[in-house]
């Protein structure tokens, strides 16, 4: 199998999102709804750039996460629903920002929001979605749960800023690597799962936010491994993006010292110049490969997996603990 990173040690194959889903599918299929209420507003041009946004869809796995944390003693709540829907606009938002950032013209194979209307139109309306998320989590009417998830939304900004901190920069080294990929993507992650025990596991509140963190971290070198092994038809972007765009991923980050100075020659050619062709990406491409990039990239993720697959041990075992273990595989053999 050709997968970005190897699975979690004694985790199962063969696993989908929709089996993943199926312990808290009822809730789940009210999420988008709940969104398009929460976001519902009498102005034509928010109308009809959340229903682009909504029509989308994605694959809703922060929700998924939050409901199935609420669900792991069999007690979920149905106000989780709101919660789900609450840290699926902060996602989204911070998707609309990030197109508008790197100029992207498609997600999830549509047109983004900066390409369809304008980049002001998506800088405010990530903004309006952040902001209508946070209202949503104030009815919820739980202090520690609003904390919770405005300092993600902090935690959210700060990781923008790292990534373009780590542009242009082959300095950047792996434990700001690390800095950068829990801010961007595992805080989220952890908050969705400690959140949403709030609603019906509270007492397993700590060790499922350690295991949203850990599977958060293994999410994104997941991801950073794709840009390096997936083309645009798995992915829908292309592959090589982060080359493309001068980004600096774990992948790249350990391969560097092990390069020789032909190979980092090459390397610094590709950074050096302001939009380096399909030939020179994949030339790179080939340097990190040979120089252990990938190879070390999978074990770190599957480090982390691990992690997330240990603090799940003191949980009961149920169809919902079961759900949360194959997320893990989920993550590392994913393919877009």
């Amino acid at each position: 199998m050709n997968s970005a990173v190897a699975p979690a040690r004694g985790a199962r194959r063969d696993v989908s999102l929709a089996g993943i889903q199926a312990p808290v599918r009822e809730r789940l299929d009210r999420v988008i709804p709940d969104m398009h209420h929460v976001v519902s507003h009498d102005l034509p041009m928010i109308e009809a750039v959340s229903g682009h946004l909504l029509s989308k869809r994605g694959k809703l796995f922060r929700p998924t996460l939050a409901l199935l944390a609420s669900d792991v003693e069999g007690n979920g709540e149905d106000t989780a629903v709101r919660l789900a829907s609450a840290i699926e606009l902060m996602h989204l938002a911070t998707l609309v920002h990030d197109d508008s950032v790197d100029h992207s013209a498609l997600r999830r194979g549509l047109p983004t929001v900066n390409a369809l209307f304008s980049h002001q139109i998506s800088v405010i309306m990530g903004d309006f979605l952040y902001s209508r998320a946070l209202r949503a989590l104030v009815q919820l009417e739980n202090l520690t749960v609003l904390r919770i998830l405005t300092d993600v939304s902090n935690e959210l900004a700060v990781g923008e800023m790292r990534q373009l901190a780590a542009i242009d920069s082959l300095g950047f080294d792996e434990a700001e690597y690390v800095k950068l990929i829990r801010a961007k993507t595992a805080s989220l992650l952890s908050a969705a799962c400690e959140t949403g025990a709030f609603y019906g596991a509270i007492r397993f509140r700590a060790p499922l936010a350690r295991y949203g963190e850990r599977l958060g971290l293994a999410f994104q070198i997941a991801d950073d491994l794709l840009d390096y092994t997936e083309d645009a038809t798995t992915t829908g972007k292309p592959s090589g993006a982060d080359l493309k765009e001068h980004k600096v991923t774990l992948p790249l980050i350990a391969a560097l010292p092990r390069m020789n100075r032909a190979a980092r020659a090459r390397v610094d050619a590709l950074f050096a110049h302001e939009a380096p062709s399909d030939e020179m990406v994949a030339e790179v491409a080939g340097i990190v490969a040979e120089a252990g990039g990938l190879a070390y990239a999978r074990t770190r993720g599957a480090q982390f997996a691990d992690e997330a697959n240990e603090a799940l041990r003191t949980m009961p075992e149920s169809p919902v603990r079961a759900a949360l273990e194959d997320a893990i595989v989920y993550v590392m053999e994913r393919r877009s």
